[in-house]
């Protein structure tokens, strides 16, 4: 304390007999002490978020279908980064964009701004699947609301889908699995109808034996996928574009 004081060149402490106590310099002091070890520890958060950050491609998804294919190519392209990614609503997918917490972002529609690269990607087409012994299974297509007020299984974490279901289906009840293995068994066990989509049963665990698969006929049952980048980074990321969307890719100039 005495060499704290030295240093200042001012006292810090009233001293009385078995008594000493902080006077106004110490609390000035100590007010500046605290402002100082915040911005030592917001400064080491940023680096490392910076160096993370760097070391990081971050893909926003609006469904979990498309990932499915896109994060292992970005694994096979870029060994030394971590790949992470997330679902999430429309607007923060466009927002999170903007402010480069996405590298990329999926999105269900075109969008036609200058700052943003927009590459057709893919289609999901989402079909009821049914056991054969449902009313409805000799249909050659289904509205959602042809089942609305039914009981149905339901993967959690399907993104843009789950409003379509709520505004189409305000009646069903859903049961909500949040892990694939436990679905796909309940699926296949039980005789409860439940969705299945293209992309999903060209992945060899998602296949459902003794099902009918119903289309869908609702236009929100049928998206076509966007790959968005900010139109700045495209040249960047040239080689995993043209992967991904060989046929509305082309190389900036």
């Amino acid at each position: 304390m005495q060499k704290l004081e030295a240093e200042l060149e001012v006292p810090l402490f009233t001293r009385r007999k078995n008594k000493i106590e902080l006077n106004e310099n110490a609390r000035m002091a100590v007010e500046y002490a605290r402002k100082i070890l915040w911005q030592s520890q917001d400064m080491v958060d940023h680096i490392r978020a910076f160096d993370l950050a760097r070391r990081t491609i971050r893909v926003g998804s609006c469904a979990p279908a498309p990932l499915w294919d896109i994060l292992p190519i970005l694994s096979r392209l870029y060994p030394s980064m971590t790949i992470s990614s997330e679902i999430r609503e429309e607007e923060e997918l466009l927002s999170g964009l903007r402010r480069e917490t996405y590298q990329f972002v999926i999105f269900p529609r075109k969008v036609e701004e200058e700052d943003i690269c927009c590459l057709r990607y893919e289609e999901e087409h989402l079909f009821f699947s049914l056991p054969p012994t449902h009313a409805l299974s000799a249909s050659k297509s289904l509205r959602l609301e042809d089942l609305n007020g039914e009981t149905m299984l339901l993967m959690s974490d399907i993104g843009f889908w789950k409003k379509a279901l709520e505004k189409k289906m305000p009646d069903t009840r859903f049961l909500i699995q949040t892990e694939m293995a436990a679905f796909t068994e309940l699926v296949k066990a039980s005789a409860l109808p439940s969705f299945a989509t293209d992309m999903a049963l060209q992945r060899a665990e998602y296949t459902a034996p003794n099902r009918i698969l119903i289309p869908i006929s609702d236009p929100e049952a049928n998206v076509t996928y966007y790959l968005l980048c900010p139109a700045d980074r495209q040249r960047s990321w040239q080689k995993f574009l043209r992967l991904c969307c060989p046929d509305s890719f082309a190389a900036p100039r």
